[in-house]
């Protein structure tokens, strides 16, 4: 029985040899030499046997000089940066990106909420304003050449007048020391001197006040080319909280008040009042 099976396989091997040797010898074809001026095929040609048709190499656009970016070096750039325009500010030490980009404008630093703004169109009239007025409180020297009984001093009172004789009340507020002698003559040639001659003078101005952040506010005589600093100095300096870059001065100019705010040097009148502010910090 195993002496069969063995037999029966080897006859099968044999016929299947057999069978092999009787089938036609293969046949290879070359394929055709590829032509030297012939474009490079792609593996689409090898696969379906139709060249593709050559591709026109497009140029590389040229970069723009003085603005590359940091691999300039390399190659050249596929999408080159437009070259900033001569009104373009320098880029400085800004980032290389920001080269090209406007600007931001200017930040607004505002100013300290405590510090006052300097009023000059306020003041400007008020300084432009030189000669001196009078008003109450100040003592005149008033001389009538010839006439010793009427050349004495004179003090301007409450209602801004002085009591001469033989004239009686002469009215001398918002007045300068001529406009004054020269009223003083108009009257006294109305029938009492024939040709008067009138000399008018300050003895004593009246005093200014001071008030707010100082060592001793009050009232202080008044010294002659007084500024805002000489009538701190005279009060005893600014006090620990003051504000020292300007003062509010009160001032009456021609009969109304004036309120102003002013620098450490501005000039001051008899009668003015200063004010020193306080400081936030």
């Amino acid at each position: 029985m195993r002496v069969s099976r063995s037999l029966l396989f080897l006859l099968a091997c044999i016929f299947a040899v057999a069978g092999c040797a009787q089938l036609p010898a293969a046949r290879f074809v070359a394929a055709p030499p590829v032509p030297a001026a012939a474009p490079a095929t792609s593996i689409d040609t090898l696969a379906y046997g139709a060249p593709r048709p050559p591709v026109a190499a497009v140029p590389a656009p040229a970069p723009a000089s003085g603005n590359r970016g940091l691999f300039a070096a390399i190659g050249p750039q596929p999408h080159p940066v437009a070259a900033v325009p001569a009104s373009a500010p320098a880029a400085g030490n800004r980032p290389l990106y920001a080269a090209a980009l406007p600007l931001p404008p200017p930040a607004v630093v505002a100013a300290p909420r405590y510090a006052p703004t300097i009023n000059a169109a306020a003041y400007a009239p008020v300084a432009a304003h030189t000669a001196y007025t009078l008003d109450s409180g100040d003592r005149l020297r008033v001389v009538v050449f010839g006439q010793d009984g009427l050349s004495n001093s004179y003090l301007v009172d409450a209602s801004g007048h002085i009591a001469m004789p033989l004239i009686g009340s002469v009215s001398a507020r918002g007045l300068s020391t001529d406009e004054l002698s020269s009223r003083i003559a108009e009257k006294l040639r109305q029938g009492f001197v024939r040709e008067p001659h009138v000399a008018v003078e300050v003895e004593a101005y009246r005093p200014f006040f001071i008030l707010g952040e100082v060592t001793q506010p009050g009232q202080y005589p008044y010294v002659a080319d007084m500024t805002v600093e000489t009538a701190v100095a005279i009060a005893g300096g600014f006090g620990p909280r003051a504000y020292r870059q300007t003062v509010v001065v009160t001032r009456t100019v021609r009969g109304q008040q004036v309120r102003m705010t002013v620098p450490p040097g501005f000039p001051l009148r008899p009668g003015d009042t200063v004010n020193v502010q306080e400081r936030w910090f």
